[in-house]
């Protein structure tokens, strides 16, 4: 019994002391590769984008859309996707059929297929918008093409 207990205070020491660490950014913790998207509202992305002087790249899609899963599975998950959209943009996901932004921004900019990616800028002016399932090459290309 005492082993036990000894046991379970090195394994609480070991979690506390690894908590810390992460806190104080001793030990680097490892970022997801890809596009980065915000969980904000199109409102606040808006506002980011302003301030940031940034365009608002948008994934417009549904949960049933097979086009849109793949891509989230793959040409979203690549480290050099990942890298110029995260630098170049305000990175959303809307869900068209179910978040709150979605049936106002379907509406605004006449989404009709999926997935429809769209940039737009601080105003909510289009800037640019490509219908479909993109390879990694393609949303490279794309947001090069957005001056």
């Amino acid at each position: 019994m005492n082993y036990m207990k000894k046991m379970f205070g090195l394994l609480a020491l070991s979690m506390v002391t690894m908590a810390f660490m992460h806190s104080k950014k001793m030990i680097p913790i490892q970022e997801e590769e890809g596009i980065r998207f915000k969980h904000i509202s199109l409102a606040e992305a808006k506002a980011q984008a302003k301030k940031n002087e940034q365009y608002i790249f948008i994934d417009a899609y549904t949960s049933w859309c097979g086009p849109c899963k793949k891509m989230a599975a793959t040409s979203f998950k690549n480290a050099e996707v990942g890298a110029l959209y995260n630098e170049k943009f305000v990175n959303l996901k809307i869900d068209v059929e179910q978040d709150a932004d979605g049936p106002e921004l379907a509406k605004t900019y006449k989404v009709r297929a999926y997935p429809t990616l769209l940039v737009i800028d601080s105003e909510g002016k289009l800037i640019k918008s490509i219908l479909g399932f993109q390879s990694e090459d393609r949303l490279i290309a794309f947001a090069n093409s957005v001056e």
